[in-house]
């Protein structure tokens, strides 16, 4: 078995952690290769003795990835992971974790790893395209969520929400969330949404400071296309970004299309936790 390892460097300092993983997975008989999931900055300095391979020449030839850090570093690796088909485990060095399987304080179980003692649990994605006067300014996909926000001093965003071509609501307000049941534990709940259990198969629809009571979030089928035309935006932009990544500038008349991606993450899974005994302790501290 061969294992690539993804440790954020910013989280995992002297990559303490992933040399601890190392360690034991060697014991066990995994091969495996370091490599960072991002470009650092140039002021950051790297252990001289560190021995880095390129990311996407091992994702040609392995198994699995081992991520380190937190959510949004599992985010922007799995993404990389998904596009070669490969299966991501996360290990939380982070805050919140939600998406991680592990602590940094488990780290032995990953030697459960040579028996091919764990599950895959799939995940569904989102494909996202924005168009602007008929043509594509931009597209992705997304395991968390495409948001539309407005930029920092801008005025509220008016915006036309269609569900298989029927209009659902229009509304002005600060902007709105388009997620899967991965991400409705991220920005859509901080904006009010529901709660969805993540191996489940919808579309969350969140506006972000609706002005407006009839605007609220809904729950809608995996098979569903979401559109959103964007009207009035003030003096400035309004931005669409998704996962948190690269915002890119929409204006008037600008069309985002979302839905279902045919592309799924793959998170693997150690633990017989369930998904309500992870609320509870990331949550609730219970």
């Amino acid at each position: 078995m061969r294992v690539v390892m993804t440790p954020n460097p910013y989280r995992d300092r002297n990559f303490k952690y992933a040399a601890q993983a190392e360690r034991i997975l060697r014991d066990a008989g995994i091969e495996t290769k370091l490599c960072l999931p991002f470009g650092v900055d140039r002021s950051f300095e790297l252990p001289a003795e560190l021995k880095l391979a390129n990311l996407n020449d091992e994702l040609e030839r392995c198994d699995m990835m081992i991520c380190f850090g937190g959510d949004g570093t599992i985010l922007h690796s799995s993404k990389a992971a998904t596009h070669h088909g490969i299966p991501v485990l996360g290990v939380n060095i982070g805050t919140m974790g939600f998406m991680a399987e592990l602590e940094a304080g488990e780290l032995e179980q990953l030697s459960r790893l040579a028996t091919g003692d764990y599950t895959i649990e799939k995940r569904m994605m989102l494909a996202v395209e924005a168009t602007h006067e008929g043509k594509t300014i931009y597209s992705d996909t997304a395991l968390n969520d495409v948001a539309i926000t407005k930029g920092a001093v801008a005025r509220v965003i008016q915006m036309a929400v269609y569900c298989d071509g029927q209009e659902s609501y229009n509304f002005a307000g600060d902007g709105v969330i388009v997620c899967t049941p991965t991400g409705s534990t991220a920005y859509s709940l901080s904006a009010g949404g529901p709660i969805v259990e993540p191996t489940a198969r919808n579309i969350i629809i969140t506006p972000i400071c609706a002005h407006t009571v009839q605007a609220k979030a809904f729950v809608t089928s995996k098979d569903r296309e979401i559109m959103i035309r964007i009207g009035k935006t003030g003096r400035k932009n309004a931005f669409l970004s998704a996962d948190g990544g690269r915002a890119v500038r929409i204006s008037y008349g600008d069309e985002i299309r979302v839905h279902r991606s045919a592309q799924e993450t793959q998170l693997v899974r150690l633990k017989k936790t369930n998904f309500f005994q992870v609320i509870n302790t990331k949550f609730f501290n219970r």
